[in-house]
């Protein structure tokens, strides 16, 4: 995948221009915290998370060369682990829960570093059968199940991809569930809930 099928997978998940206060929990060297950037817009305040400093270096980098504007703060950090974040209007995670064995606890911590109307877009391989790359695999159905565990609303399958690895990739949206009960997601065309 390149950067034009990064944005495209995740595009639906977030408004061209919006701006606000995003993380990348497990960003890597940031090929969807650069799609990110080129969705949300300059106004954005983006907050990579990644254990792997040369990673976030490289990602540093890359944001530098191609929105050299954009405020990138990064943090060499377990995105398992309790995060001092500004509250935040969304989470990008792009292939990176599948190294948790248990999905929902974490999903319910990240529910509490967003704001009540924040978003949460998932990226991750559609695959049931785990191995060494992916030891804790979430296909969509999974997560489907997690999010609503962790007190979100139903997720909105934005977009699926083919993958060399692990024959799909799927973006998904959700956002925490409102304090009476119901879904504070609304449908929107062309999405779906599964």
């Amino acid at each position: 995948m390149n950067h034009d099928d990064h944005v495209r997978l995740i595009a639906r998940g977030i408004a061209r221009e919006s701006g606000g206060v995003w993380a990348d929990l497990g960003a890597g060297s940031g090929a969807f915290t650069l799609a990110l950037r080129d969705l949300a817009g300059p106004g954005v305040e983006i907050v990579a998370v990644d254990r792997d400093p040369a990673s976030l270096r490289a990602l540093r980098e890359a944001m530098e060369r191609r929105f050299s504007e954009t405020r990138l703060r990064t943090v060499a950090a377990d995105f398992t682990e309790g995060l001092a974040l500004p509250p935040l209007d969304g989470i990008l995670s792009a292939n990176a829960i599948h190294y948790v064995p248990d999905h929902a606890a974490l999903l319910r911590a990240w529910r509490g570093l967003l704001k009540p109307n924040g978003k949460l877009v998932m990226v991750e391989y559609d695959a049931d059968a785990a191995n060494r790359w992916v030891p804790y695999p979430m296909p969509f159905a999974a997560f489907e199940t997690a999010a609503r565990r962790a007190g979100y609303a139903p997720p909105l399958l934005l977009a699926t991809r083919p993958s060399r690895f692990l024959g799909r990739i799927y973006a998904a949206l959700t956002s925490p569930a409102s304090a009476e009960g119901g879904d504070s997601l609304p449908t929107r065309p062309g999405s779906r809930r599964l």
